[in-house]
């Protein structure tokens, strides 16, 4: 059963239904994904970070030639927002 229905454009453009950016949490800006499985087609809302990104962010030199524990990991994250979202 459909949720709801939208027109494709000239352009190929699609307008999101309110009902189904309601569901996936979803605002201007944000990223969908589009699946094919089995001749259907799926949308999602897209993470906003992949796993290397975090990676990147916590080992900016490579990967660590020791272990790190959760609360280093934790912090770095913390630093990383701090400067990110830093006043300037």
């Amino acid at each position: 059963m459909a949720i709801a229905r939208s027109r494709i454009t000239a352009q190929g453009q699609i307008t999101v239904p309110a009902e189904v950016r309601r569901r996936l949490g979803v605002a201007p800006g944000a990223v969908l994904e589009w699946e094919e499985e089995k001749g259907r087609v799926f949308v999602r809302r897209s993470g906003r970070f992949t796993s290397e990104d975090i990676h990147r962010v916590l080992f900016p030199k490579g990967t660590p030639s020791q272990a790190v524990s959760v609360e280093e990991m934790d912090e770095g994250i913390r630093q990383h927002l701090r400067r990110k979202h830093a006043r300037r």
